[in-house]
């Protein structure tokens, strides 16, 4: 079963620059005018002022009787990001493992029994040549009947195995279900295991 990814975006939000009125520093009461009969040109620095611009005056002489006027010497931009996080929902794999973190790779045949009123069932697996038993050197390695998925684990502990010439030759599980809702949950399991094995289901 495929997950779905969600991913949402925000994009800055930049603020464009607005033109700054000129002012008359002396209207703003920041500086005082003298009169001078040669002024002198000298160089000029820009100092930051109520953060509306800049003031430019002389580092050397008076200045001139001219108004001095505020120009925008910046641009200021924001930026503001919304960073929603990405909820991922992993998928795993359905498998079965007898033990835990060993996949089964043997295929099983199944057969699925269902009260009449629908309120309980079982599942009877079995295993011819299991997988486990190439991994396992003892059979009492074996720790119970997992089968995972991407919504969690389904376990039982009726676990058998069938021995040939002193040698185990199949496992047998049973699963019970004992409400409606394990033997939806069960369905679940199975209709995913099927997918990825390719399994059909034959009703007799």
């Amino acid at each position: 079963m495929a997950a779905l990814h969600s991913l949402a975006f925000s994009s800055p939000v930049s603020h464009c620059p607005r033109q700054t009125p000129f002012l008359s520093a002396e209207a703003l009461g920041l500086v005082t005018v003298e009169n001078s009969e040669n002024p002198i040109k000298d160089e000029h620095k820009c100092m930051a002022v109520g953060g509306l611009g800049a003031v430019h005056r002389s580092t050397q002489s008076s200045f001139s009787g001219q108004p001095l006027r505020l120009q925008n010497t910046y641009c200021t931009q924001r930026r503001s990001s919304q960073v929603r996080r990405l909820g991922i929902t992993m998928m795993v794999k359905p498998t079965i493992q007898f033990i835990k973190g060993t996949d089964e790779q043997t295929i099983p045949d199944v057969k699925l029994t269902k009260s009449k009123d629908g309120t309980n069932g079982m599942a009877l697996f079995s295993f011819e040549q299991p997988s486990v038993f190439d991994s396992s050197g003892e059979v009492g390695d074996i720790t119970g009947f997992y089968m995972i998925d991407e919504e969690g684990v389904l376990q039982s502990v009726d676990v058998s195995a069938k021995f040939v010439n002193g040698k185990p030759s199949r496992i047998e599980a049973k699963y019970v279900m004992r409400t409606p809702k394990e033997w939806d949950r069960f369905m679940r399991f199975m209709e995913r295991y099927a997918n990825v094995n390719g399994l059909q289901f034959v009703k007799k």
